[in-house]
């Protein structure tokens, strides 16, 4: 059995996961938290991206 864990904190994924979508690709975190924690990180990425043009 493959063992997963949570892109945000590697804790180990049980049965209940948050699938999150990031740069066009979709990962598994293990809890809200985490799933809100990427997408605020993603965002502040991206703003800092965009802000260098």
């Amino acid at each position: 059995m493959k063992k997963t864990t949570c892109a945000a904190c590697d804790c180990e994924l049980g049965a209940e996961t948050i699938a999150v979508k990031l740069g066009g690709k979709t990962v598994e975190v293990c809890c809200q938290e985490c799933a809100e924690a990427l997408n605020e990180a993603e965002a502040a990425t991206t703003a800092v991206s965009s802000g260098k043009e």
